[in-house]
C-alpha cells in the first residue's frame, strides 16, 4: 500500500482520499465549538450590562434595599463566573482539538515521507492505519468498549473521536428504547450546523420533520386527539407546502386506530419505526460532521478487492469461484488467486471488477491447454529445476521455453510448449 520512491506523491494523494474524515471531524468540531462560544457571549453580553444596569437604576431610585443591591451583585457575580467556566470549558476543548488536529496532520504527513513499501517504517504507519479504521468499525457497531480498549492499548487516541460516536450511539439508543427527547435536544442544540442540511424548498431536516411526525402518532396512539391537532398545528403544517403528500397521510392518522391494518397507517404505529428514525439520526449525525455513512473499513477493503478481482474470479467455469456450488472449498489448494479464496470470494462477490491490462503477478502469462496461466518465466524455471532432477545427459541440449515439455505447477499435467498461447489481459 506504500508508495513507491519516486512516484510517491500519486500514491500518497490516493491514500489521503481515505483519510480525509480524520482531518474533516476536528475542524467541523472547532466550528461547532466556535458557535456554541459565540452564542455565550452574545447572550451573556446583553445578559450581564442590562441587569447591571437595572440594580444601579433601582439602588439610585431607592427600590431596592443596600441587602437587595447586594444580592443583586452576588448574583451577576455567580453569573459572570458561571459565564468564565463555560469559555474556560469551551476553551480546552478547542485547544484539546488543535492538538489532535496537529498530530493527526502529523500521521498524514508521515505517509510522504516513509520509504518504499518494503521498509518497516511504511509497515508500522500501515499497522496503526488498520488500527485506526478498525476502531472506528468498533465505533459504528456500537462496541464501544471494546473499541476504547484497542484504543487505548494501541496509543491512538489522538487519531480516535471516541466521543463523538459515543454520544452519537446515546442519542440513538434513546430511539431504539422510544424515547424521542434527546432526540430533539439534540436537533435544538445544533440547529444552526443542521442548516446545512436542509435542502431547498425544505424548511427543517427529514430527521427534524420525522421526530415531529412521531410525537404526533404517539399522541395519537395515546388517542390525545385534541393535543395531536395542535401539535400538528404548530410542527407539520408549516411543512405542507414541501411535504403534501406526507402531511396528508398524517392527517390521516386521525381517523385510525392503533391496531390498524391498513398501509401506510400500519408502518405509521409500528414499533420499527423506533429503528427507522435512530438510523435517521445516524445519518444525519454523520452528514453534519461530514462522516462517511459507511465504515471506513469497508470501504478500503472494497477498494482493495476491487482492485484484485477479475471477470474469471466468479466465472462459472472457474472450479475455484464460490458461484459453481460445492466447490468453493477447493479454492485454497487450487488457486494462487485472493479473490478466489473461501474468505474472499464471497465478500467480493458484488464490487466492481478491476481494470488490468498488464499482469501485476506473472510476466508475459501463457495459457496452458487445460485452461490455467502461468507466468512463463515461472514455468521456465520449473522446467529447468525438472531437467536438473531427472539427471537426463541431455538436458544441456534441451532450449528452455521451447522445447522439451511444460509442467502445470499445480496439477502437474505436462504438454508441449507449442500446445500453449499467450494470454492476454483485457
Amino acid at each position: 500500500m506504500a508508495p513507491e520512491a519516486g512516484s510517491s506523491d500519486g500514491a500518497a494523494e490516493g491514500h489521503i482520499l481515505l483519510e480525509q474524515p480524520l482531518l474533516r471531524l476536528p475542524f467541523e468540531l472547532v466550528k461547532a465549538n466556535f458557535k456554541n462560544t459565540q452564542r455565550y457571549i452574545e447572550y451573556e453580553k446583553g445578559s450581564i450590562p442590562n441587569a447591571l444596569k437595572d440594580a444601579a437604576n433601582a439602588s439610585l431610585n431607592s427600590r431596592h434595599t443596600p441587602e437587595q443591591t447586594v444580592e443583586a451583585l452576588d448574583a451577576m457575580i455567580a453569573q459572570m463566573q458561571t459565564f468564565k467556566r463555560k469559555l474556560d470549558t469551551l476553551h480546552a476543548e478547542e485547544e484539546t482539538l488543535h492538538e489532535h488536529t496537529s498530530k493527526r496532520m502529523k500521521h498524514v504527513q508521515e505517509l510522504h515521507e516513509v520509504p518504499p513499501l518494503s521498509n518497516p517504517t511504511h509497515d508500522q504507519w500501515s499497522r496503526t492505519r488498520l488500527d485506526r479504521l478498525t476502531v472506528d468499525y468498533l465505533l459504528r457497531s456500537g462496541y464501544s468498549k471494546t473499541a476504547q480498549a484497542l484504543t487505548e492499548k494501541k496509543q491512538i487516541s489522538h487519531l480516535i473521536d471516541m466521543d463523538v460516536f459515543a454520544a452519537c450511539h446515546k442519542v440513538a439508543a434513546s430511539l431504539d428504547r422510544g424515547e424521542i427527547k434527546p432526540a430533539l435536544s439534540w436537533v435544538s442544540n445544533n440547529r444552526i450546523p443542521l442548516r446545512k442540511l436542509v435542502k431547498a424548498p425544505m424548511k427543517t431536516t427529514p430527521l427534524e420533520y420525522e421526530l415531529h411526525l412521531q410525537q404526533f402518532i404517539e399522541l395519537v396512539r395515546a388517542n390525545k386527539i385534541i393535543e395531536a391537532r395542535e401539535h400538528a398545528t404548530v410542527h407539520l403544517s408549516p411543512q405542507q407546502e414541501t411535504r403534501p403528500g406526507a402531511l396528508m397521510e398524517a392527517a390521516g392518522l386521525l381517523a385510525q386506530s392503533p391496531e390498524t391494518e391498513t398501509e401506510p397507517y400500519k408502518s405509521f404505529f409500528s414499533a420499527r419505526r423506533w429503528t427507522y428514525l435512530s438510523q435517521v439520526f445516524i445519518e444525519t449525525h454523520h452528514s453534519m460532521l461530514s462522516l462517511p455513512q459507511q465504515p471506513l473499513l469497508h470501504v478500503a477493503l472494497s477498494a482493495g478487492l476491487s482492485a484484485l478481482k477479475t471477470p474469471a474470479c466468479h466465472s462459472a467455469f472457474n472450479p475455484t469461484s464460490s458461484s459453481t456450488p460445492g466447490h468453493a472449498k477447493m479454492a485454497t489448494n487450487t488457486s494462487l488467486c485472493p479473490i478466489c479464496s473461501v474468505e474472499l470470494n464471497d465478500l467480493a462477490k458484488h464490487v466492481p471488477y478491476a481494470h488490468h491490462t498488464v499482469s501485476k503477478v506473472d510476466d508475459n502469462p501463457i495459457m496452458l491447454p487445460n485452461g490455467r496461466i502461468y507466468g512463463r518465466q515461472r514455468l521456465e524455471e520449473l522446467q529447468q529445476k525438472l531437467l536438473m532432477a531427472s539427471g537426463d545427459p541431455n538436458a544441456s541440449l534441451i532450449d528452455i521455453g521451447v522445447d522439451g515439455e511444460v509442467t502445470d505447477p499445480t496439477t502437474g499435467e505436462k504438454f508441449g510448449w507449442t500446445q500453449c498461447r499467450i494470454a492476454f489481459i483485457t
